[in-house]
Formats: structure tokens, C-alpha cells, sequence
């Protein structure tokens, strides 16, 4: 069985949406990050980096959300084209979404949020960017129905794990119609919708041992 250890995180959510999109059973251990209970020694035996997801499959833990959205794609041999052209978009999104749109929402969200005193310059940047980001993907899916082509991959599970949370960094999809039109097919589809069901289900879930 299949264990998932996460909390309602845009990276989280990722790896909840990929097991409900691909049918494989699994155990949802939540880690209150709210309560610090990622700092816990027994989280931190699985993870020293202290953060959520955390697959455990068998005997195999493995970190890091792109990275578990990709073992579980080779897994079971679906949301990831095998070989080619098509393959390689996939990596260019996933890549992308971990070396540009992921830290641009983390960042702007922190500044405008969790800092501990306003930092109005580096807010501005990261929100520039973030935005940036969000007119790129929007000229993209001008063109194509899905991030990575015209198949639901991995790459759009990635995406949308943040954009489910744009709200944190204050960002929204106004004057974006190709961007909401995405969000929309993703955010409909059962999988997705399950996903986000047991994981929000955790905010208000009794503390846990982890």
C-alpha cells in the first residue's frame, strides 16, 4: 500500500491528484505543517528536508513533488508519454514549473504574507514574475488544449497544484481566458476533485502523530 504523506500544499496536492487520476489505492498520513509537525523527528526520518509530499511505496521514499509525479507516472505507464517530442514537453513543464513558477508563487506569497517585517521591493519582484509566468502559460494554451500538448499529463497536475492556491500570493486569472478555460477542465475532473476533497479534509482533521 501506498502511503502519502502530505497536508492542503500546493505540493501536496500534486501527488493526491496523480493517485486519484491513476487509480492507485494509497493512505493519506497528514503532517500539520501549521503545527510544525514536519519538523518531528519521525516526519524527518523519512524526509531530513522537512517537507511535504512524501511517497512511501513498499519499502521505496521518495521526496519531492515533481519528482514523485514522475515515479508515479512510470509506475503505472500513463500521464507521461514514453519516448519522443511529446515526453520531452512534459520535462520542459515540469522543469519550468519547478525552476519558475513555483518560486515565484512561494516567494510572493511569503513576502506578502509570513515576513516578518514588509519587504515591498522583493515583493514586487516576485509578483512581477509571478505574473510573468501566468501570460506565458496563457499564450501557451492559446495554442494547445493542456500545458505540455493536447494530452493531460503530469506537467498539468504540477501547474495546478499552485494555481489551486494562487489566493496565498494574491494572484488571480483575470484577463486570462485560455488559463481559466485550463483551470477549469482540470479542477472538473473527478480525480481532481477527489484529491482536493481528502486534502482540505486535513485542516481541520485531529492532530496526528507524524
Amino acid at each position: 500500500m501506498i502511503e502519502l504523506y502530505a497536508f492542503a500544499t500546493p505540493n501536496s496536492v500534486k501527488v493526491a491528484i496523480a493517485l486519484e487520476e491513476l487509480g492507485l489505492p494509497y493512505e493519506l498520513k497528514p503532517v500539520n505543517i501549521r503545527k510544525g509537525e514536519q519538523k518531528h523527528e519521525e516526519f524527518l526520518s523519512l524526509n531530513p528536508n522537512g517537507k511535504v509530499p512524501v511517497l512511501v511505496d513498499d519499502d521505496f521514499v521518495l521526496t519531492e513533488s515533481a519528482a514523485i509525479l514522475v515515479h508515479l507516472a512510470e509506475k503505472t505507464g500513463r500521464l507521461l508519454p514514453t519516448d519522443g517530442e511529446d515526453r520531452a514537453r512534459v520535462f520542459e513543464q515540469l522543469f519550468f514549473h519547478a525552476s519558475g513558477l513555483s518560486p515565484a508563487f512561494g516567494n510572493a506569497g511569503f513576502f506578502k504574507r509570513s515576513s516578518p517585517e514588509p519587504q515591498p521591493i522583493a515583493e514586487a519582484r516576485f509578483t512581477t514574475e509571478a505574473e510573468r509566468i501566468l501570460g506565458l502559460l496563457d499564450d501557451k494554451l492559446a495554442l494547445q488544449t493542456f500545458v505540455a500538448g493536447e494530452a493531460f499529463t503530469i506537467a498539468d497536475i504540477a501547474h495546478f497544484g499552485w494555481l489551486w492556491r494562487r489566493q496565498f500570493p494574491g494572484l488571480t486569472l483575470d484577463g486570462r481566458p485560455n488559463l481559466s478555460r485550463w483551470y477549469d477542465v482540470v479542477a472538473n475532473r473527478a480525480g481532481v476533485q477527489r484529491a482536493i476533497a481528502r486534502l482540505e479534509a486535513l485542516i481541520e482533521a485531529p492532530a496526528s502523530a507524524a
